[in-house]
């Protein structure tokens, strides 16, 4: 109900979710770039950088519409899309991430059958 607390809260959002576009941006340009970075670690690294670009732009953008124009009503269409996206790009992330700790495992603790399991051929 107060003005100022909406625009701050718009103006907070804002600045975190230009942040993580910036960051996500720079390290999915960086290793697309560098041929150097083109391994499994970094391979998933990308895949998490855009998974959290969807992620985060599942929700924020319309809190921030929301905050900004004192609305709170969102359509039923919008909510089961909202809804999906973020239980796709969370189920995603976390697959992701499972997948992660698998690679670092075989690397740390089966570091001769790294190359055999998770190498190109």
């Amino acid at each position: 109900t107060h003005r100022e607390l909406q625009l701050l809260h718009f103006w907070l959002f804002l600045a975190i979710y230009l942040a993580a576009l910036l960051g996500n941006s720079l390290i999915i340009t960086v290793i697309a770039c560098d041929h150097r970075l083109h391994t499994p670690t970094y391979f998933f690294l990308l895949n998490l950088s855009v998974l959290d670009l969807g992620f985060i732009s599942t929700m924020v953008p319309k809190a921030m519409a929301n905050s900004l124009w004192n609305n709170r009503a969102i359509s039923y269409s919008g909510c089961v899309t909202q809804l999906f996206l973020f239980s796709f790009f969370a189920i995603a992330e976390y697959a992701l991430l499972t997948v992660m700790a698998y690679d670092r495992y075989v690397a740390i603790c089966k570091p001769l059958h790294y190359g055999t399991l998770l190498g190109s051929r």
